[in-house]
């Protein structure tokens, strides 16, 4: 999916909603993500009362996933995401409310589908764009459709919406852990905190999206109350189109598999973006569409025998990714 081509992959939340105390799995954040999406893709917009329906291969095609994983990304999402809950500050009294997610869930197998309905506190947060756009968050699909961690995507949902001021207030300790869906019970010290969400997070963001940041913690007495963060936008590289427009096709290094082993045309083949790109061909009842080493398989002989039908982009590039 070319999410940073297209304007409809566009995700919009209010900043209220997106700093509210949360935990969702990261594959409950991408199904939000793309429940957002395609509202506004089919033009239907979002509703309390009418259902939206998601496909399995919609949701591996975005995320570099087998039709089998998303279809067990569904499965548990239709278990799991009703029980899901957030809090955030009402702004006509500033009294905290506690909200569901989702207020219905059906999971269609046969179909490889499910349904969901928002709830109104949701669907108000999601819909109400007044035209003031720096009281919103947006970002695109792809930014974080390479981040392999909850607390990487919602880092960057948090500081996104800083991007122009280039550096953040402080994040008090205590409601940051909730905003990122760090429960009570997990990383209490603060070495465990910085080693497994906040350090990790941050070496994901620098290298798989547009901006790059940094903290800085902040003390009272010997103890880290918060912290600040720095968040500078990265260059914008080419696009892909770009890149393909500024190199005459016709020369060899394009899709040549020329120099290049068996285990750098695995890496290739194992790579997100080649899997969201090639992932329509094969079958999703086929064994290289439902076992990740038998896709790994299938394309490394694929490579070998005609490199040239992998056009969307240098096959090199896949290495750098």
């Amino acid at each position: 999916m070319n999410a940073g081509n297209n304007k409809m992959d566009l995700i919009v939340k209010t900043n209220r909603l997106n700093t509210a105390i949360q935990n969702l799995t990261l594959a409950e954040i991408r199904l939000v993500q793309l429940a957002i999406i395609d509202s506004r893709e089919k033009n239907e917009g979002l509703s309390a009362d009418k259902p939206l329906t998601i496909k399995a291969s919609r949701y591996a095609e975005a995320f570099g996933t087998t039709r089998q994983g998303a279809y067990d990304v569904l499965k548990k999402a239709e278990e799991n995401l009703f029980e899901r809950r957030f809090t955030f500050l009402d702004e006509n009294d500033g009294y905290p409310v506690k909200s569901r997610w989702i207020s219905q869930a059906k999971y269609k197998q046969d179909k490889g589908t499910i349904e969901i309905i928002f709830t109104p506190a949701v669907v108000n947060e999601i819909t109400r764009i007044n035209g003031i756009e720096q009281f919103f968050t947006k970002y695109t699909l792809e930014q974080t459709s390479m981040l392999n961690s909850m607390y990487s995507v919602r880092l960057y949902e948090l500081l996104i919406q800083w991007r122009e001021a280039k550096k953040t207030p402080l994040f008090g300790l205590n409601v940051f852990r909730g905003q990122l869906g760090v429960n009570d019970d997990e990383y209490q010290r603060m070495c465990d905190f910085k080693s497994g969400v906040l350090d990790k997070a941050i070496k994901e963001i620098n290298e798989h999206t547009d901006i790059k940041v940094n903290y800085e913690q902040e003390k009272d007495g010997k103890n880290i109350i918060g912290f600040k963060f720095k968040v500078l936008s990265k260059n914008k590289p080419k696009s892909s189109k770009q890149q393909c427009v500024n190199r005459d096709l016709g020369t060899a290094d394009m899709f040549t598999i020329e120099g290049l082993n068996d285990k750098q045309l695995g890496r290739i083949a194992r790579n997100k973006r080649f899997i969201a790109d090639y992932n329509h061909l094969v079958s999703s009842t086929s064994p290289a569409g439902q076992d990740p080493k038998a896709w790994e398989f299938e394309m490394v002989n694929r490579l070998k025998k005609n490199p040239k039908q992998f056009d969307k982009r240098p096959i090199r590039d896949y290495l750098d990714y």
